[in-house]
């Protein structure tokens, strides 16, 4: 495997939302569009940033948007991808013909779980073959393997939980969103060897520190590891104001330095160089900066055995509504006053 470094783009692109689209033919037609759109963004891009452009990451949804009203039931029919989905083979003939890794996050539907979704983000590689699914674990109003979690575990295993897939760009994984906030989910990442965090993203872009502007430089510096992170452009479509979600897409070294940061508005600044071989030699250093070796995991082992915060499993033989989700968080702040955890 070649360690030559290479350029990593983090492309803010508009997310044109389908939820006003009238029918599965129309989500559809709106979706190949944004393909096609975005297509000749990553081309137009490589072209002016260079023939080393190896890896681009996408926004969080940005083929539909999320769901604003629309039930679990009328948005798994009218936004997620099936399991040989179009979609797929559209952006795997995107990644190949631009011969890039591709990062992008959608909406899905698992046959094991009938009547649920799953919010994924995906990894195509350079040949277009699709190289990693991960699913989003802690969301707020939307199903996660973790609501299914037994059954889920059985399907396919802990790793599937949290894939880390070994490529000629180095060893990659994604985050979805706001689960920049959460390091648990990075960590374990970073121990099954995870070198960049593909960060799928659609949040406020500001030019003062937001919690996940703070999250990402803290993943970087905590697993020696770098975050590419790209923020949509605006969603177009709904009655939001379309830029309250725009800007600030950044590629962050395994030292929390921001590399490059863009400003707002479709854009594709946020591009810089990825040195696996920098990483890994500053990851076999002796030192106080080297915070993966580290590590003392006993520490804290039985802190979190011991403690269960959010249930698991709430929604198997359970009909799923986005209310749901709101009780269960109610339930979960009783359970914390009442353990003492918060007052």
């Amino acid at each position: 495997m070649s360690t030559k470094p290479y350029m990593a783009l983090a492309l803010q692109t508009r997310c044109d939302a389908i939820n006003s689209a009238p029918n599965a033919a129309a989500v559809r037609q709106l979706m190949h569009a944004s393909i096609k759109r975005i297509g000749r963004e990553i081309a137009a891009s490589k072209a002016f940033i260079g023939p080393d452009v190896r890896l681009v990451v996408l926004p969080e949804y940005c083929l539909t948007g999320f769901p604003m009203g629309e039930s679990i039931e009328v948005w798994r029919e009218k936004a997620c991808l099936t399991e040989n989905d179009e979609c797929f083979a559209l952006m795997g003939e995107l990644a190949a013909k631009n011969s890039v890794f591709l990062a992008f996050n959608a909406y899905e539907i698992d046959s094991y779980f009938p009547g649920l979704y799953f919010q994924s983000s995906f990894v195509i590689c350079d040949r277009g073959a699709l190289i990693l699914r991960y699913r989003r674990l802690i969301s707020m109003y939307a199903p996660t393997p973790h609501d299914v979690w037994q059954r889920y575990l059985e399907i396919y295993g802990l790793e599937a939980v949290f894939p880390v897939v070994d490529t000629d760009i180095g060893k990659l994984a994604a985050i979805a969103s706001e689960e920049i906030l959460y390091p648990e989910i990075a960590r374990c990442l970073a121990f099954r060897g995870a070198e960049v965090f593909l960060h799928c993203t659609s949040e406020v872009g500001s030019p003062n520190a937001t919690p996940k502007s703070i999250a990402k430089r803290a993943r970087a510096i905590e697993n020696l590891a770098y975050v590419v992170s790209a923020n949509s452009a605006g969603i177009v479509g709904t009655a939001i104001p379309s830029q309250s979600t725009d800007g600030m897409s950044t590629l962050i070294d395994y030292k929390g330095n921001i590399l490059i940061e863009a400003g707002f508005g479709e854009s594709m600044v946020a591009n810089a160089a990825i040195d696996l071989r920098g990483l890994r030699d500053f990851r076999k250093r002796p030192g106080m900066s080297n915070l993966l070796a580290r590590q003392r995991t006993e520490l804290f082992a039985a802190s979190y055995a011991d403690t269960q915060i959010y249930p698991c499993d709430t929604l198997l033989g359970t009909e799923v509504s986005r209310a749901h989700f709101l009780e269960v968080q109610k339930y979960t702040i009783a359970n914390l006053l009442a353990k003492g955890i918060i007052q």
